[in-house]
């Protein structure tokens, strides 16, 4: 068949809201009524009337091209989605897949968000939309943070995790509206506080809208000294660390490595400050472990890992970076930028020194190319203390900052 004769074939991917019949909008059903294939999930095809209509079960965007493609005789093909086609939808790999092959169109459909604000008349288009529906977000990150939220639930077994994880973090405080099969002869709509959610409540096909009367502050990369969990580990102090972190120039999805990460002050600061990065925080000192963990749950900030163990052995099985910190390296830096290297050529690179010797690895690494146009800042602060009338200044410690590309 010749390509133009092929795009005259129509395919039109249809949002179809809850998936009853009753959410379809009227542009959809005279699509589903047009067309002599139909294809969608199994779930969303039991919902229609399909009668003298070729029907496939399939979602997988491959799936469905194959079947587009292997069946020229269907000129008129309706495939089906869930709520809408532009909201957490598998229409945007369908869209890309049949690029070139036929005449695509969307249709949109009533998303499951827009159907639970009507049902609690609330507005929506203030609020934070989240789907934990097959696929990892870091949810609590997000519910901290802003005053309205609506989440897609995924079941699979995170109905224990989402409980366990509000009561982890301290969000007991939470309003949480829960509207389970939307549209269906079994709808509900209750309402549950962070502290008293349980797994039962989320079962089924559930929508969340979850309101936070005291939400944290977004963070612009200054958390004070004293507002970190602190033992007996040594803290990258508040000033580097935002030279540091500024040198690091993280943004989009990124992975990040805190190597030597003490408290877990740097990696916490850039999971706080970049809800899409993936952070690993990597200790050695037991204490420094309990630390992290202690201040990952008072910033509420799920997407950070803590990796315990001694670099760079214990980096081997983790994800390749695009940037990285190293507060401390116990003499191993050599090894350390070998690894993380090798993971990615092109990974960004900033760390800090305070001795001569540490400094002499780092001209070292230099050499031998695992430093690269290395810029390096000598930097000194002074804070103030009030004796008596006067303000004295105390200085810090002198640091070098180097980073590298």
């Amino acid at each position: 068949m010749e390509m133009n004769e092929e795009k005259t074939r129509q395919v039109r991917l249809l949002g179809i809201g809850m998936g009853m019949s009753g959410t379809l909008t009227g542009e959809a059903k005279e699509a589903i009524r047009e067309s002599d294939c139909v294809i969608g999930a199994k779930r969303m095809l039991g919902c229609m009337s399909l009668e003298g209509k070729a029907v496939y079960s399939a979602y997988m965007p491959e799936e469905i091209r194959d079947i587009v493609t292997s069946h020229p005789e269907y000129r008129n093909i309706a495939v089906l989605y869930s709520g809408d086609i532009g909201f957490y939808s598998g229409a945007r790999e369908l869209y890309q897949c049949l690029n070139g092959v036929c005449d695509v169109r969307g249709i949109p459909g009533i998303s499951s968000v827009a159907y639970l604000a009507a049902r609690l008349q609330v507005p929506w288009e203030d609020a934070r939309l989240v789907s934990i529906h097959g696929r990892s977000q870091p949810y609590i990150h997000i519910l901290a943070r802003h005053r309205k939220c609506f989440l897609l639930f995924g079941g699979n077994g995170q109905e224990e995790e989402f409980c366990r994880k509000l009561k982890d973090y301290g969000l007991d405080s939470l309003k949480i509206w829960i509207g389970r099969f939307l549209s269906y002869e079994e709808e509900s709509i209750v309402y549950r506080s962070g502290a008293d959610i349980q797994p039962e409540d989320l079962r089924g096909l559930a929508v969340l809208y979850i309101e936070n009367s005291s939400p944290a502050a977004l963070c612009d990369g200054q958390i004070r000294d004293e507002a970190f969990i602190r033992g007996k580990v040594p803290m990258t102090k508040e000033e580097v660390r935002a030279v540091s972190i500024a040198k690091l120039g993280i943004s989009g999805d990124s992975v990040f490595y805190d190597v030597g990460a003490g408290t877990g002050s740097v990696a916490v600061t850039v999971a706080s400050m970049y809800e899409r990065t993936r952070v690993y925080a990597i200790e050695r000192n037991a204490e420094g472990v309990s630390l992290i963990r202690q201040n990952q749950k008072k910033f509420c900030v799920d997407q950070l890992e803590v990796i315990e163990g001694t670099a760079p052995e214990i980096l081997h099985g983790l994800e390749p970076p695009t940037h990285v910190f190293i507060g401390g390296s116990s003499g191993n830096l050599e090894g350390i930028l070998r690894c993380v290297r090798e993971k990615n050529p092109d990974v960004r690179v900033v760390l800090n020194a305070i001795t001569l010797e540490t400094l002499r690895e780092v001209l070292d690494a230099e050499e031998k190319g695992l430093i690269r146009d290395a810029q390096i800042i000598q930097a000194g602060f002074a804070r103030s203390r009030k004796l008596a009338d006067y303000h004295m200044m105390t200085g810090q410690n002198p640091i070098y900052i180097i980073s590298s590309r």
